[in-house]
């Protein structure tokens, strides 16, 4: 009403009071901009933020939302921080500062201050988010120090100071983080950071130092790493930063201070490995730096001085240091190669020579010996080696170097050495020759001819002027190298040595073959003049050599070499020469006439047109000769030779008048590049009639097919012959010549390739008949396929059929189908195969899983007939997929795995779960925690049969804990069937679980039962629980429970509380205590309940003492309720006494008896001592003790209150309460 007034009467200020107090804060701005009004929005906020601070908030944000704020913001956040509203303040600065303008930084600065105060999560979020870019950036990294944000704070600081004191706190930062961080940093604050955060804490911070090291080394400089590292002596982690770099470093500083951290942190293999491998280090530095390191293990020095020859330092090292063990160990194990210069070594530092034998003996591995020599040798102490030499010989060592040495001791030793130089076969000539020159020229020529070392024999032989011993070597050696240098006109000696070879070596000579080789030799060195008179005198001149052939051929061949004018001339006037040899040659010198010569005159028809073709290349003169001689062999040249220039026709024309079918490979390949098949086809019948060869007849068919001469292809594969029919098919169906091809696969009865032959002329009837003559797979598939590409679908089940029983196909098979969405015919194709004999797993499988996929109604029944025989596993991932949960159970039952198979019922009851199967499945599960998730679920879903499954569980179960969870979910009383069953067991909390349920049902009998029953029970704290219950009954077992737990007087006393007068007596009797039993007298008599105490008095009779009796019924005056016990009692007395007069007496009759027997036999034994009187003489003072008593000792029955068994003058004890 007031509202409606303002605003007719135009009074803004009043119509926006009452708009604050009605709670319609969004109108306020938008009446205010209406009307032209500013009111006062901070004093508004305030009162709305008094009464409804959710309001205020979005009240803030409405005066907020345009460009230009309707209030400063900051009397806005005074507002929200009064009310101590962090959080709508933040909601409402986050909304306010969205554009992130520069003039907003100081509220920036605000908002990330207030939240690292109060909730720096908040502040790191933020922050994370990068919204804003305008606060104080210093004073924000101080907070966020203080905060514990040091990743923040790290982010924002600029100062070197400040950064080193936050990111030595590096077990506060993700490592990863960290790694990155440097790569923002220069190098120069990189390296101080990491110089503050190993002084900070060198154990902490080492592994992110080396990570960072590692990451950045190349700009950071590994000198400067290296030098921070030893700076802190830290060399562990000096070895792990150079560990991960030192594989990728050229640098010989990384690798060598590598070595040294390794040493420093006792990493001997790591040192062995980087010695080995490393081909970066300075040798010698790190050999110095080891040799001074002195290492338990030598080995890192062995390795350096080994791959850089600085053995004979080592040697040295090592014999001095006395690690003669590590030579050992170097030449036997590590480098026996290094023997020779080890050996030289220990010469040089004077080891003993038995010491060196023997290291040399040991040594077995790989060495050089002719190294080993010549140390041995350079030190003149080469005998050393004669037993190892002799041994090596022994072993039947064929290296030359062991048979050098041992020429070389022989030499030296004269001991048959021309012997042993001719006879060995293993030493080496030129080594043993060159040891020879000087100390015997004629040894050394031995060696030399025995080595065949021409040039060192050569040389001796002219320095000594052995020409005659040379002569003979020429000649025997037929070397034509050999030849050329001694024939040499530089040669100053060639005179003397020409005449010792005509004068000696050749008239010695009867080898024809060392006559040639010196004959052309003496040509080969330009002396035709000497070489043809000699010859022409040897074979000319009727000498024994004059029918030679062989110098006939030399003869020839001289003038061919040195005069080609007297060729012809030899060839007319010699016969007896080798024709075909020497017309080669004569070809070979480009002599052809000469050579067609030699081939016409000795009727090599062959050859000689062969020289025409080849040499001559005169295809006419060629024809000619071969229509002259007319010889086959001489067409069948021709015709290659016409073949191998494209002359096809015509060299077919050749091949038939020669009937020569030898090249029909060639001639085939060749026409059929040229197109030629009808001449092939001509060619091809003549090589039939000459040669059956398979390949000849496959061609003829082939050819018949390319010439579509298909009635004459079918004529003569229906005849005998040796074609290829199938690779004939194979080619002609690869070149699309499918009708060609049907009619050879039909002849062979290919029918698979008959079957895809007719595929691909569309005939699918046909093709399925052939596929099934041809039974083959792929046959099948390839049918089946383009049945199912033409939609021929009973064509494709017929031959699907054949494909499905091999269960390699079915898969492909399906594929193929489904690819295409033919489902439904894929499913009639495999119900189809079912019923087949060949029927397997798999086509049970994957019918189950189509059904599951398109037809789900029909899983059930195929399940459920053929569950054996499908592979489960499989059939379990599909029916889970489409959420058959039902089948899904079955499945996992059927596969055993009963753990699912309950899960799966606990999870989709509607569907899976049935009461039966799953009682019959949860017992067989392995998992016994699935019990109790089939507890909860009964206990949700069919609580009333809860009972049923516990009872079925009983076996395995852990009953204390489903009691204690029954208990838990206030159950108990549900379950009470179950713990009856299980109470048998007498498990402790389910005896204390009926307990209690007996106790809420009052059933008090059914409680005695159980405790009598079964004792596993907390009693004391179920006795104290009975002992306040409102039933006597519960009361009665509380004190029977204290009975049987030896509290006899909390029992009676609860027993006199309830007037249980009669359990009270028993307890007392039962508990056998006189005190117990005396005080409950004395409370009977207090409560003048006179009855009860005779009755006591009978049922505590064994434990009551009589003078106490007696005294309280005197003093109570009930002498009469007392009477019975006291004549019970003087009546037990009298027999105790009676019994003991009449045993003393029947001992004094034997004692005596004793003395007179012993008198009679003139005994008298003197008395004993006290000490030694035995126990007779112990009870003869313990008579005259009691000789005062009436019957002279003490009562037998003992005294008052021991009870004892006889018979009374009333009868038997109790007798006469019986009576009242």
């Amino acid at each position: 009403m007031a509202l409606s007034i303002y605003l007719r009467a135009s009074v803004p200020a009043k119509v926006i009071q009452c708009f604050a107090e009605t709670n319609q804060f969004q109108k306020i701005v938008l009446y205010a901009k209406k009307v032209g009004y500013t009111p006062d929005y901070i004093f508004i906020l305030r009162q709305i933020m008094r009464t409804n601070p959710e309001s205020g908030a979005a009240f803030a944000k409405m005066l907020v939302q345009d460009d230009e704020p309707l209030a400063d913001i900051n009397q806005i956040v005074d507002v929200f921080m009064e009310q101590n509203m962090v959080q709508q303040c933040t909601q409402f600065l986050l909304e306010a500062l969205k554009n992130n303008r520069p003039s907003e930084g100081h509220l920036q600065t605000r908002l990330l201050e207030m939240n690292l105060l109060a909730a720096p999560q908040v502040a790191d979020a933020i922050l994370g988010n990068q919204m804003f870019s305008h606060y104080d950036r210093a004073h924000i990294a101080q907070l966020c120090e203080k905060s514990g944000l040091l990743q923040r704070a790290l982010e924002h600081y600029t100062d070197l100071y400040d950064i080193k004191r936050a990111i030595v706190h590096t077990h506060l930062l993700n490592a990863e983080w960290v790694i990155q961080y440097f790569g923002a940093l220069s190098v120069e604050d990189s390296m101080e950071c990491l110089k503050a955060m190993l002084a900070h804490s060198i154990r902490t911070n080492l592994q992110i130092v080396v990570q960072v090291a590692t990451k950045y080394h190349e700009q950071l400089g590994t000198e400067n790493l290296i030098e921070m590292f030893e700076s802190f002596k830290s060399f562990e982690g000096l070895y792990y930063f150079l560990g991960s770099i030192v594989n990728f470093s050229q640098d010989p500083e990384v690798h060598f201070k590598y070595i040294q951290a390794a040493c420093k942190t006792n990493q001997v293999k790591e040192v062995e490995r980087i010695c080995r491998e490393s081909n970066c280090y300075e040798p010698e530095r790190v050999k110095n730096f080891l040799k001074e390191q002195k290492l338990t293990d030598q080995l890192p020095l062995i390795i350096v001085c080994d791959r850089f020859d600085f053995v004979h330092d080592l040697v040295l090292y090592l014999y001095r240091n006395n690690f003669a063990k590590y030579i050992e160990i170097y030449v036997q194990k590590v480098n026996p190669s290094r023997l020779p210069a080890v050996v030289g070594g220990l010469l040089d530092v004077d080891c003993s020579d038995d010491i060196i034998k023997s290291l040399i003996m040991t040594v077995r591995g790989s060495f050089s010996t002719d190294e080993l020599v010549a140390e041995l040798e350079k030190r003149n102490r080469l005998k050393l080696l004669l037993p190892w030499l002799e041994m090596r010989v022994h072993e039947g060592s064929t290296e030359p170097a062991t048979h050098n040495a041992l020429a070389k001791i022989y030499i030296d030793g004269n001991n048959n050495a021309e012997r042993f130089l001719k006879e060995n076969p293993f030493y080496d000539s030129r080594v043993v020759g060159r040891y020879c020159e000087k100390r015997d020229p004629h040894l050394a020529c031995v060696a030399y001819e025995r080595g065949l070392c021409d040039a060192e024999l050569i040389k001796v032989c002219n320095e000594n002027s052995l020409f005659k011993f040379e002569a003979r070597y020429l000649v025997r050696r037929k070397e034509p190298a050999l030849w050329a240098e001694v024939l040499d006109v530089e040669n100053q000696y060639r005179r003397q040595m020409i005449d010792q070879v005509v004068q000696t070596a050749l008239s010695e000579t009867q080898d024809p073959d060392e006559i040639s080789v010196t004959v052309k030799a003496f040509m080969t060195a330009d002396l035709p003049n000497e070489l043809i008179e000699l010859l022409e005198k040897i074979v000319l001149d009727n000498s024994v050599f004059s029918e030679h052939r062989n110098l006939q051929n030399l003869l020839i061949l001289t003038a061919i070499k040195a005069d080609r004018t007297r060729v012809m001339e030899y060839i007319n006037r010699l016969d007896n020469y080798d024709a075909p040899d020497i017309a080669n040659i004569a070809i070979g010198n480009e002599l052809y006439e000469e050579a067609f010569a030699i081939f016409k005159k000795f009727e090599v028809n062959t050859s000689a047109i062969q020289v025409l073709i080849d040499n001559i290349k005169n295809l006419d003169r060629a024809y000619e000769f071969a229509e002259r001689c007319n010889e086959p062999g001489v067409w069948s040249s021709l015709a290659k030779a016409q073949l191998d220039n494209g002359m096809v026709k015509e060299a077919i024309d050749s091949y038939i008048k020669a009937e020569d079918p030898k090249d029909y490979k060639d001639v085939v390949r060749v026409a059929s590049d040229l197109d030629k098949w009808e001449d092939i086809v001509r060619y091809l019948q003549m090589a039939r009639k000459k040669a059956r060869d398979g390949f000849v007849e496959s061609e003829l068919v082939f050819a018949l097919a390319k010439t579509n001469r298909l009635a004459d292809l079918e004529e003569f594969i229906s005849g005998p012959n040796h074609a290829s029919v199938q690779m004939v098919g194979d080619r002609c169906f690869e070149q699309g010549m499918y009708e060609a091809a049907k009619i050879l696969y039909n002849n062979i009865s290919n029918y698979g390739k008959l079957a895809i032959t007719l595929v691909r002329l569309g005939q699918y009837q046909g093709a399925v008949e052939g596929a099934r003559k041809a039974n083959s797979t792929k046959t099948w598939k390839e049918v089946c396929f383009a049945c199912v590409d033409h939609q021929e679908f009973r064509l494709a089940q017929v031959s699907g059929l054949h494909i499905v029983v091999h269960a390699d196909e079915l898969e492909e098979l399906i594929n193929y189908y489904q690819d295409r969405g033919y489902f439904d015919e894929l499913i009639t194709l495999l119900e189809a195969a079912l019923g087949m004999d060949r029927a397997h797993m798999g086509m049970f499988t994957e019918l189950a899983i189509l059904y599951s996929k398109y037809k789900p109604s029909k899983m059930k029944e195929h399940l459920e007939l053929f569950w054996s025989r499908v592979n489960i596993p499989k059939v379990l991932r599909a029916a889970e997929q489409a959420h058959l949960w039902h089948e899904l159970v079955f499945l996992y039952d059927k596969y055993e795995e009963y753990d699912n198979a309950v899960v799966t019922m606990i999870q989709h009851p509607t569907e899976a779960w049935r009461e039966s199967h799953f009682k019959d499945i949860i017992t067989k599960v392995a998992n016994i925690e699935l019990y109790y998730r089939a507890i909860q679920f009964y206990l949700d879903y069919k609580p009333l049969l809860l009972n049923d499954l516990l009872l079925v569980l009983i076996p395995r179960m852990d009953h204390t804990r489903s009691v204690t969870y029954f208990r838990k979910v206030n159950h108990l009383q549900l379950v009470k069937p179950y713990l009856r069953a299980v109470q048998k067991l007498n498990n402790k909390t389910v005896n204390e679980a009926l307990n209690e349920l007996f106790i809420e049902d009052e059933d008090y009998t059914g409680l005695k039962t159980s405790i009598d029953a079964f004792d596993n029970f907390d009693n004391i704290g179920l006795a104290q629980r009975l002992e306040k219950h409102e039933l006597i009954e519960f009361r009665r077992i509380a004190a029977y429970l204290y009975k049987g737990n030896n509290r006899w007087k909390q029992s009676v006393e609860l027993c006199k509380k309830d007037r249980l007068f009669k359990d009270a007596m028993e307890y007392a009797s039962e508990s056998r205590s006189t005190d117990l039993a005396e005080e409950l007298i004395a409370w009977f008599l207090e409560q003048k309940n006179h009855e009860c105490f005779a009755a006591c008095l009978y049922q505590c009779y064994d434990l009551l003492r009589p003078d106490v009796i007696l005294e309280l019924s005197w003093r109570h005056k009930i002498m009469d309720f007392a009477m019975p016990f006291m004549i019970q009692v003087i009546r037990e007395y009298l027999g105790k006494v009676d019994k003991l007069q009449e045993t003393e007496v029947q001992r004094s009759q034997e004692a005596e008896s004793m003395e007179q027997q012993n008198r009679s036999l003139g005994i008298y034994p003197e008395a004993p001592l006290m000490l030694t009187a035995g126990p007779s003489g112990m009870n003869m003072g313990m008579q005259q003790q009691y000789a005062g008593s009436p019957s002279g000792g003490m009562p037998p029955g003992g005294p008052p209150g021991m009870g004892g068994a006889y018979q009374t003058p009333f009868g038997p004890p109790g007798a006469y309460y019986n009576s009242m």
